[in-house]
């Protein structure tokens, strides 16, 4: 089988007003964190997770730093998480001293598994990141239950799940504080970014000010804690806002391009496909299938095969327990369901400007490999 398509495993699509707002930036030179562009995007996207706050920065990893340190996370704390996500998650738990302890997935929406939070608490745990994965919600209720039955914060690292969905509230909503990604690969994308949002004055007033090198907001210059460029540019935030505006086509899209997966791999044996819970609206950051166990080809295989035809695809992310940073803190501890979604996953391509006859070509040849396999 040969063929001189490519197809990448994401790619923004930029079909609003990206190009007149970047040039009124340019005409205008407001190119720095100053800006209209900041401001209208902060409101802009705090009216769409529906919260009080939004405060921009720098990347989506800035923002899980800044909501950790605006919550007073420090060394000797711990800070729960699942294994299964981007290392990010873990990385600015450390940034702060403080330990990630490590959670399983729940087998069905690959997310943290509720049920196993509680056992992980001990007499320095902080709070729970939660991870909306790869754009399907975290079952929120139990964990808010077990966050307040224990005094513990929680925050949603919604950075793969722009516009997703629990129980009809936007995820960013309903935790204490909630981080986004805006990477280039990301639902809505100002190439690099981030936002954090919440409800909570104080938490919103201590992430500004940390974002800004610590600033006193009522005096200029003056400098009364210790704090962080991570601010971001207002070229970035006139990406952002014109990306923010077509938001729901950009979410309509993914879930379309989800459809035409469904419909091409639904009956195949060999693969499991990604679920949308009854209280949940998925959107599809990636759509992930996973191996089954008849397929005897290993999962980088399998990739290997698809990108020979032309098809890009990334590995479900290694649990962080596996990782050489991490894997001292989970010594003697299994998270089967994390594992064999780490060794068994695919994330075929998703982004809004695929066509039907991409999915059912990339469809086509999947299903040659996997049935060759068994």
């Amino acid at each position: 089988m040969n063929t001189k398509r490519f197809i990448p495993v994401a790619a923004p699509t930029l079909n609003g007003n990206e190009r007149a707002y970047v040039l009124d930036c340019l005409d205008s030179t407001w190119i720095s964190s100053n800006g209209k562009y900041v401001e209208q995007f902060e409101r802009a996207f705090a009216e769409f997770c529906g919260v009080k706050h939004a405060a921009a920065c720098c990347n989506g990893t800035v923002a899980l730093h800044l909501a950790l340190m605006a919550l007073g996370v420090g060394p000797k704390d711990e800070v729960i998480v699942p294994t299964l996500t981007f290392v990010a998650t873990a990385n600015a738990v450390t940034y702060c001293g403080a330990r990630p302890v490590f959670v399983d997935s729940e087998p069905e929406t690959w997310n943290i598994d509720p049920e196993q939070i509680e056992a992980k608490i001990t007499t320095r745990t902080k709070g729970i990141i939660v991870v909306h994965l790869y754009g399907h919600p975290v079952d929120m209720d139990p964990v808010m239950s077990i966050a307040r039955r224990h005094n513990l914060f929680v925050i949603e690292d919604a950075a793969e799940a722009h516009g997703a969905e629990y129980k009809g509230r936007k995820v960013g909503s309903i935790g204490d504080i909630a981080t986004f990604s805006f990477y280039g690969n990301k639902i809505i994308t100002t190439g690099e970014g981030g936002m954090v949002v919440t409800n909570d004055d104080a938490l919103a007033s201590k992430v500004r000010q940390l974002k800004g090198q610590g600033m006193d907001p009522n005096k200029r210059y003056w400098f009364p804690i210790v704090g962080y460029n991570y601010r971001m540019t207002n070229v970035a935030a006139a990406i952002g806002l014109a990306q923010l505006e077509r938001a729901e086509w950009h979410i309509e899209r993914r879930r379309e391009v989800a459809k035409w997966y469904y419909q091409a791999l639904k009956d195949n044996p060999s693969l499991t496909l990604p679920v949308e819970r009854e209280w949940a609206k998925n959107v599809y950051w990636m759509f992930t299938v996973v191996l089954n166990d008849n397929v005897r080809k290993s999962r980088d295989h399998i990739m290997q095969e698809l990108a020979a035809e032309g098809i890009e695809t990334r590995p479900v992310f290694y649990p962080l327990h596996t990782l050489p940073p991490y894997n001292r803190l989970s010594r003697g501890q299994r998270f089967p369901v994390a594992s064999h979604l780490g060794a068994r996953g695919i994330n075929l391509p998703t982004w809004a400007g695929l066509k039907k006859a991409d999915i059912e070509f990339i469809c086509k040849v999947l299903k040659e490999f996997v049935r060759g396999s068994g």
